[in-house]
């Protein structure tokens, strides 16, 4: 079973047990509300460009809400069956939902007070690497300092080259991937001058 399915199911299992109304570490949105944007996003295509372009996500974010006021049973059976067969994202859904799936499970996870990380193999730990790199080259486009990643083995990527000043995030490759999708409920050590420390962490993080 892929990444994107283990998390797709694990994170319908956490929203039964948290319930709708259940906060997350998306903005204002409760687990409801994250749940109607994750079927909408495989299932209306319509709403697909506002995700990413900005002129067109009222539209998308009207969609959403008329979604969130749903059956909450609908939209995590909606979720746990993945996109269907004439949606863009059905082929590609390893691919294209493991990271997402794996973020936004964490969002409702980690919004609850006591939180810890969850033990992971090294297999998943390794799948996360290449995605936390891939995120990193993009998530910290807004920081002129340069940022390396590095794993509790010592294995290093630099994910931005900005010059000489350089911020090192130390930590298990889930916790990087979540600090580099703008989640600041991680477990992630920093090493760097006090200032570019803090710029990296104000840099509008995500994709």
């Amino acid at each position: 079973m892929s990444l994107a399915r283990d998390e797709r199911h694990a994170l319908v299992r956490t929203m039964t047990r948290t319930g709708p109304d259940a906060p997350t570490l998306c903005g204002d949105w409760t687990a409801r509300d994250l749940a109607a944007h994750l079927v909408v996003r495989e299932r209306r295509i319509d709403t697909m460009p506002g995700i990413v372009l900005p002129p067109l996500a009222g539209h998308t974010e009207r969609v959403r809400a008329e979604a969130a006021g749903g059956s909450w049973e609908q939209l995590l059976a909606d979720i746990e069956s993945g996109p269907p067969i004439w949606s863009p994202l059905y082929l590609v859904d390893g691919l294209a939902n493991a990271a997402e799936m794996f973020v936004h499970h964490e969002d409702v996870r980690r919004a609850a007070p006591g939180w810890e990380p969850r033990p992971l193999d090294p297999s998943t730990q390794d799948r996360l690497w290449q995605m936390a790199r891939q995120v990193g080259r993009r998530g910290y486009r807004g920081t002129d300092v340069t940022v390396v990643f590095e794993r509790p083995d010592g294995t290093r990527a630099t994910v931005r080259r900005r010059g000489p000043r350089t911020v090192v995030l130390r930590g298990e490759p889930a916790e990087l991937l979540l600090h580099a999708f703008g989640r600041d409920e991680v477990r992630v050590e920093t090493s760097g001058e006090a200032a570019d420390v803090a710029e990296v962490a104000a840099s509008g993080r995500g994709i």
